[in-house]
């Protein structure tokens, strides 16, 4: 038996349309596919959709999380570059 709907999927677009290098938006993390067919895929299709969007945003912040880490661990305070004068 299928589950009932009562409420539409929303759109996980927030206003920030820009690609990053992989293809995907800065702001929602979808594909130009997922950004493309939004409006004609059904409910389970939007709902793949947030899932993989949730696991890109987590990747990316996890590896931004890391990187500020890392500079943080540095000894001149950012840069692993001696000091040149």
């Amino acid at each position: 038996m299928e589950q009932l709907e009562f409420f539409e999927i929303p759109s996980p677009c927030i206003g920030v349309c820009e690609v990053n290098n992989r293809g995907y938006c800065k702001g929602c993390f979808r594909s130009r596919d997922e950004r493309q067919f939004w409006l004609q895929y059904d409910a389970n299709q939007k709902r793949d959709v947030v899932r993989l969007c949730q696991q890109r945003k987590a990747r990316v912040m996890a590896a931004r999380n890391a990187l500020l880490l890392e500079q943080k661990q540095l000894p001149d305070g950012g840069s692993d570059q001696s000091e040149l004068f």
